[in-house]
């Protein structure tokens, strides 16, 4: 169980202390809990809609339903649309399949990185050439 202070900052955060915030081992309670604090519910590099679109993605991708319903309700907290949830969940499927037909087929990675840099080179090239009339 996360120390008194932790368990006051959880309930200022979310209203209340969540069950599964108290099955947390002790060493690691206030720890975790300023994780998630930090890093989901902090000022950092991304907005809270493009954290909401990467959890529910991975929440999605994971196929845990508890980290989907909770992530898809914060989206919605963020004004993420229905349109746009469906749209990460497509982009989550769709980089699992391709991960599961490369690393099935197990694709060498060195020429995976290289043929990559390649595309990545030719799409630079052609964005920045100007158009033909």
């Amino acid at each position: 169980m996360a120390a008194k202070q932790t368990q006051q900052e959880m309930e200022e955060y979310l209203g209340q202390v969540p069950s599964w915030m108290e099955m947390l081992a002790e060493p690691a309670s206030d720890h975790s809990w300023g994780i998630f604090r930090d890093l989901g519910l902090g000022e950092t590099e991304l907005s809270p809609r493009e954290k909401a679109l990467v959890e529910v993605s991975a929440a999605a991708a994971m196929k845990c339903p508890y980290c989907t319903y909770f992530h898809k309700q914060e989206a919605q907290l963020a004004d993420v649309t229905k349109d746009e949830l469906e749209e990460a969940v497509n982009l989550a499927g769709v980089t699992e399949y391709f991960s599961t037909v490369l690393h099935g087929n197990e694709v060498d990675y060195d020429d995976f990185v290289a043929e990559t840099d390649e595309i990545v080179e030719y799409i630079k090239e052609h964005e920045a050439a100007p158009a033909d009339d």
